[in-house]
This record gives C-alpha cells, sequence and structure tokens, in this order.
C-alpha cells in the first residue's frame, strides 16, 4: 500500500509584489506518518514541474512536498528570465515559506531542496538568515558560474546600465544529464527557456560569492551534492564551500561522472539513497491525524 500521492495540486499564488507564482503540492496521504515538509526550490530556466518523480521519492520516505515556479519560469509571472528587483527571487521564496509554514503543523521541520540558481537562492536566504528552515538540501548549487573577468566586466556593465536586457543563458542541454531521452525531453518541454536578464547574472554571481564568504559560520543542517563533470556551474564552488563549512553542520557528497542534473543522471540511484539517508536519520515520523493536508 502506497504512502504517497503521485498526482499535485496546482495553486495561484500572489508573491510579495503583485506577481502570480504557481504553487505545486504533492501531498502525503491522509492518515500516514509524516516526517516533515519539503520545499522544492527550481533551478534557472527550467520550473518544478520537472521534479515529479524527486517528489514521488520524497512522499515515499514520508515527506509531504511543496514546490513552485520561481519568478520568470514556468507558470509564474514575469518575461522569461527577468529579474525586476535585485532581491525578488529571495523575497518570493520567504513569502513561499511564509505561506507553507502557515499551512503545516508546528511540529514538523521544513526543509529546502534547491538545485542549480535554486540551490543558491534557498542558501543565501539561509545565510542572510531571512527565514528559520530546519534543513537545507543543495543540488549542483550556483556557487560559482565560472566567468572570466572579460565576462564580469560586460554583465557589471549591463547591470548598471540595461538590467533588464536578456540574452541567451548559455545552459547546454546535453550536458545537464548522460540520459538523452532527459535532454530531449528539456529541450522539447515548452515551459523551459533559455533567457537570462543582466540584472539575474549579476545576482548569480554576487549571491554565490556572498553564500561562500559567510560558509565559515554555517550552522543549518546542510546536504549538499555536486557534479564532478558539471558544465553548468563550477564544481570548485561548491567545494569551496563544503571546505569552508563547519563539518558538523554541512555534508558533501561529490559524484566525480555525473552531469548538472544529478536527480536526472542515468546513475541517479547513490544520489537518491544518500538523500533518503541524510532525510530519514534526521527526521523521524511524527503521527499526525490529517498528514495529508498539508502542503
Amino acid at each position: 500500500m502506497a504512502n504517497h500521492n503521485t498526482d499535485s495540486t496546482l495553486s495561484s499564488f500572489v508573491s510579495t509584489h503583485g506577481e502570480s507564482l504557481a504553487l505545486h503540492d504533492w501531498p502525503l496521504s491522509a492518515g500516514w506518518p509524516i516526517r516533515g515538509v519539503v520545499l522544492l526550490v527550481h533551478g534557472l530556466g527550467e520550473h518544478v514541474g520537472r521534479y515529479v518523480h524527486v517528489a514521488d521519492q520524497l512522499n515515499q520516505w514520508g515527506f509531504s512536498v511543496r514546490g513552485y515556479d520561481q519568478y520568470g519560469h514556468g507558470e509564474s509571472a514575469g518575461l522569461r528570465g527577468e529579474l525586476p528587483t535585485d532581491d525578488k527571487l529571495l523575497d518570493d521564496l520567504a513569502t513561499v515559506i511564509d505561506d507553507t509554514r502557515a499551512r503545516m503543523d508546528d511540529r514538523l521541520p521544513l526543509i529546502l531542496l534547491g538545485h542549480s540558481m535554486g540551490g543558491l537562492v534557498a542558501a543565501q536566504l539561509v545565510s542572510l538568515k531571512l527565514r528559520r528552515v530546519d534543513a537545507l538540501v543543495l543540488s549542483s548549487p550556483a556557487f560559482d558560474l565560472g566567468l572570466s573577468v572579460m565576462q564580469k566586466a560586460l554583465m557589471n556593465s549591463l547591470y548598471r546600465i540595461v538590467p533588464g536586457a536578456r540574452v541567451g543563458n548559455g545552459v547546454e542541454p546535453r550536458y545537464l544529464s548522460h540520459d538523452l531521452a532527459m535532454v530531449d525531453a528539456y529541450r522539447a518541454d515548452p515551459l523551459v527557456h533559455d533567457r537570462i536578464s543582466a540584472r539575474l547574472a549579476h545576482f548569480i554571481d554576487s549571491a554565490g560569492a556572498a553564500v561562500l564568504k559567510r560558509a565559515p559560520r554555517w550552522k543549518v543542517p546542510t546536504l549538499l551534492l555536486y557534479a564532478g563533470q558539471d558544465m553548468v556551474v563550477r564544481p570548485a564552488g561548491s567545494h569551496a564551500f563544503a571546505s569552508a563549512a563547519p563539518p558538523e553542520w554541512v555534508t558533501a557528497q561529490a559524484y566525480p561522472m555525473h552531469y548538472h542534473e544529478l536527480f536526472n543522471e542515468l546513475d541517479s540511484a547513490p544520489v537518491f539513497e544518500v538523500l533518503r539517508e541524510w532525510l530519514v536519520q534526521r527526521f523521524p515520523p511524527v503521527a499526525l491525524e490529517h498528514a495529508g493536508e498539508l502542503p
């Protein structure tokens, strides 16, 4: 008998700036013990609908799951890849956290799981202590884009002069995963885009440096998963974070032969197993009468 619900519910959500964000919920079946709530934060150019299989695994392990399309992505408002203010993505995540906590039992932990740009947004929120979270999972976080001095100079000039200017984001789908079927699905997905604004690029670059600077003072339980063959972000950024952060707070696992999207790789089983062990060991099940009604 399954303890999870494979169907998600989609609802609209108004963010702090008045724009609508698309929210997806994957609740547990009613009456089953629940370990906590995981909030998914997706990466650049994609949408949370690409994480159905991740939500399904989390449900099977006893976690209720919620996710949302970030501004300028998926079914949410905004020009693709646009960022109207420097802190827009942080403000939106903080607001979704507030809404999620208002709907969940106080006895349950809230865990953020962010991939790539989403991992950076989640880590920056945690590092700035904008909201309380009980744990953090980072998948190939965008701590280091690997920009050259010339590229950074150009980006900073555009940010100052025309921050809304949008260009191609440079993501090569063939380097997301060794699974060619997944790559084909990414290319064919109508909700995937390849745009990035100067302001968004500046946010990613500056936030990555800021998180690395604060790593030695990290005090939130964190699982860091990163790919050794990542060609979208530099794995050196994750390595630097893991080296600087206190080991009692940060557990790091590298996958030397994997590409950027660890959960979509041909050999994703070891990734999911490490995630399962880390979560299950930390968060025991709690018997709640209405577990299935949680986000």
